[in-house]
């Protein structure tokens, strides 16, 4: 049975909220409706959001590291929040193994929010219904787009190439074989939902440079005398910082 998700990348990540601005972007235009946004400009914003990114400090200084941990829903296997809703508006779509909210079913109980172990699903306090990650499933089976353009727009708008999409029940898919060859985990495993979404973790990675490229060339501006020239007696910008 194919199953859809997320395969991301910490050692890549940098926190840019690229996926999380491109995820609002898509689903306040598309079929699920706006997303609230309440007060974003003030002291106290608050929103729905399908996707975040959550930052961390973690060592003991001078060795600390920051890492940014994208957080969605998992799209779990044997998702909790599915049996817990009277109305059956929480369900897993059987052709790809998506969960999926049905609006028209929602009554905003948030049930399924406090079954969920993630964190993951936000009540839209404007609509009073339930949200969450869909995968884009309005987008990735959307024969008008190009099939390069069937993803989700996360992954599409990730600028560093780290959030995969694919079918984790195939081996061969680019998913699997990053699963495999990266050590790729699941969230909380312990708790026995099978989430399908995936994490590759941090990783050292050794800088091989030659000394020729530590050496910095200067600007040709500067060089061919195209930058304005300031009067003798003026400091110039060059003089103080690097173009």
């Amino acid at each position: 049975m194919t199953q859809l998700a997320l395969v991301i990348d910490l050692n890549v990540c940098v926190g840019c909220h690229a996926c999380v601005t491109s995820c609002k972007s898509w689903h306040t235009s598309g079929e699920g409706g706006p997303l609230a946004d309440l007060n974003p400009y003030g002291a106290n914003p608050s929103g729905t959001f399908f996707n975040r990114v959550q930052t961390y400090e973690v060592g003991e200084f001078p060795d600390t590291e920051t890492v940014h941990f994208p957080k969605s829903c998992l799209h779990c296997e044997d998702p909790p929040c599915v049996p817990v809703c009277p109305t059956g508006a929480s369900y897993k779509r059987k052709e790809d193994g998506i969960v999926l909210i049905d609006y028209d079913k929602c009554i905003g109980c948030s049930y399924c929010a406090w079954a969920c172990p993630y964190g993951v699903r936000e009540l839209d306090e404007i609509r009073k219904e339930m949200t969450k990650c869909t995968l884009c499933a309005d987008r990735i089976g959307n024969e008008a787009l190009p099939e390069q353009d069937r993803k989700p727009a996360c992954v599409m708008a990730c600028p560093t190439h780290a959030r995969l999409f694919g079918d984790i029940h195939d081996p061969d898919s680019q998913v699997s074989v990053a699963i495999r060859r990266q050590g790729g985990y699941q969230l909380m495993p312990e708790w026995g939902t099978k989430p399908s979404n995936h994490y590759l973790p941090r990783r050292k990675v050794e800088l091989n440079l030659h000394e020729d490229q530590l050496t910095r060339a200067d600007n040709p501006l500067k060089i061919d005398r195209k930058l304005p020239q300031p009067r003798l007696d003026e400091p110039s910008l060059d003089d103080s910082t690097s173009w």
